[in-house]
């Protein structure tokens, strides 16, 4: 059982970004707050949760670096009797409002990973993101967090924007592992609708040359990828929950949770998740959806697919493509080590 906590405010809107995420209703913090412990008293009944039941928490965003870390108080008091011996809890920040003490009060509430948005270390390439730190915060908001005690650190980098060269790549790579992260996701630009980007599709320059080149760098820096965008010498537990196809509750305004074959939306705008938490809406999923969604996340990832799922005709292709040398069969598990190619292999099969 997985719990991801959505932090809906930023302190910046990155040109890129079509997360549900707002500058300017900083003014609701508080009530919002208020708002995700109704629906996680909610949620907790919803799901049978169990005491000592949830596995990994996220809290992510939006920038949960903007909320104090007193405001986060009640919810992990109202988690507290629910959360795994020796839990995951991750939270993300951007450099500029990850201060030292920020971390120290996440660190102090249980806290023990940080993914840092950091997207690049490039004072050109952060101007054309609309990011709102410079390299030098990124880089002292990392150290701070290992100095408080944070032994797992994550940062993300952002690749295929225009202007991108393998020298401008190399050189965020380089001071990306000149820092103490065990983490790095890679996450390329991709234009979405609503965004400031969307008239300018061009800002987009993925090449499959460049992303291979990207990926293989990375690794040769020691850290192993075990999905499509993920890196590490350590493998965050919650993103291979996902992959796992593990339930997971979805608090707050435009999270999204699912249990067995129902999938759980509160809804999108802050407002009236905070005078209503538990207008949510409810899809039904049907073992076929099911199934599909675990081919594609298990070929993106280390976690891969078991035949027991397949049917007769998917577990021929399946079977057809290890002759092919496209994918490789252990333990009745199918495993892709091409992520690359993982969507064109999941429609192959499905």
């Amino acid at each position: 059982m997985l719990l991801y906590i959505h932090i809906p405010f930023c302190d910046s809107k990155c040109s890129y970004c079509a997360f549900n995420s707002y500058v300017d209703k900083f003014h609701l913090k508080e009530h919002y707050m208020d708002a995700l412990l109704i629906q996680l008293e909610f949620e907790l009944k919803r799901f049978n949760v169990a005491p000592k039941m949830i596995e990994s928490l996220f809290v992510g965003g939006g920038t949960p670096s903007t909320v104090s870390p007193k405001l986060y108080e009640k919810i992990f008091e109202m988690l507290k009797p629910y959360l795994g011996e020796d839990i995951e809890i991750t939270s993300e920040a951007n450099p500029n409002s990850a201060t030292k003490e920020w971390l120290s009060g996440m660190f102090n509430l249980g806290v023990n990973r940080i993914s840092f948005g950091v997207q690049s270390f490039n004072k050109d390439k952060l101007k054309l993101l609309n990011r709102a730190h410079t390299a030098l915060q990124a880089k002292e908001a990392i150290l701070n967090a290992k100095k408080i005690g944070f032994e797992n650190l994550s940062l993300d980098l952002i690749y295929a924007t225009l202007g991108d060269t393998k020298e401008l790549l190399e050189e965020d790579l380089q001071t990306a592992f000149s820092l103490p992260i065990n983490h790095l996701s890679a996450y390329a630009l991709t234009i979405e609708e609503g965004t400031p980007f969307e008239s300018k599709p061009h800002m987009s320059k993925e090449k499959i040359t460049l992303t291979s080149w990207l990926f293989k760098k990375i690794t040769d820096f020691g850290l192993k990828q075990y999905e499509i965008s993920n890196f590490g010498s350590y493998r965050s537990r919650h993103n291979l929950g996902y992959w796992e196809y593990k339930d997971y509750i979805g608090l707050g305004s435009g999270a999204v949770g699912k249990l067995n074959l129902e999938r759980y939306y509160p809804t999108n705008s802050v407002e009236e998740y905070i005078n209503n938490p538990l207008n949510i809406k409810i899809e039904s999923l049907t073992p076929e959806d099911k199934k599909i969604e675990q081919i594609f996340l298990g070929l993106r990832s280390c976690v891969g697919v078991s035949k027991t799922i397949l049917n007769k005709d998917e577990l021929k292709k399946a079977e057809l493509l290890v002759q092919e040398k496209k994918l490789i069969i252990k333990n009745d598990t199918f495993y892709n080590n091409n992520y690359l190619l993982a969507d064109e292999i999941a429609l192959f099969i499905s």
